[in-house]
């Protein structure tokens, strides 16, 4: 106990430790907030390309290149979903690990139980990292489609010679 302030610096020490964790809460809530907007726009996406497929006549040369996107999509969908799935576990485990650190005293929590937790969470963190860097590698492929289909376009009526 510390004569000057009255404070019991060892009830600091716990208090800072489950703080820590409820920072995590906070960052991986923004982290969610980001990832369900990607969600969304995916799906909006894949929406009107397969809207946009649907008006357009059998045989038409774009609706290969939609078709492409959709699987597309669809595989960036699953990624960013799994990302999701990921970050809520990370925001549990990094709640548990601030009970466990806030009932350690009371219920002699062995000192690992919220050491592995934490570290649970951050295993978590790292593979939502993977999951979105895989989700911005399919963006790069679908972009590439894009681009390739309009230069293909712009190419073709040169191709046949000034008109």
């Amino acid at each position: 106990m510390d004569g000057t302030l009255g404070v019991d610096v060892s009830s600091i020490r716990v208090i800072g430790a489950a703080v820590t964790p409820a920072v995590m809460v906070s960052g991986c809530g923004i982290l969610a907030t980001g990832l369900d907007n990607q969600v969304a726009r995916v799906t909006t996406r894949m929406r009107d390309m397969v809207r946009e497929w649907r008006t357009l006549p059998e045989g038409h040369r774009r609706r290969g290149v939609l078709r492409q996107e959709v699987a597309i999509m669809d595989r960036r969908h699953a990624l960013l979903a799994r990302a999701l799935l990921l970050d809520y576990a990370a925001i549990l485990s990094f709640v548990v690990t601030s009970l466990l650190y806030l009932l350690q005293r009371r219920f002699g929590v062995p000192e690992v139980a919220p050491v592995v937790s934490f570290s649970l969470g951050v295993i978590l963190l790292g593979g939502i990292a993977l999951y979105a860097m895989a989700s911005l590698r399919l963006s790069r492929r679908a972009m590439w489609l894009e681009k390739q289909e309009l230069f293909e376009e712009d190419a073709a009526p040169s191709a046949r010679g000034p008109e």
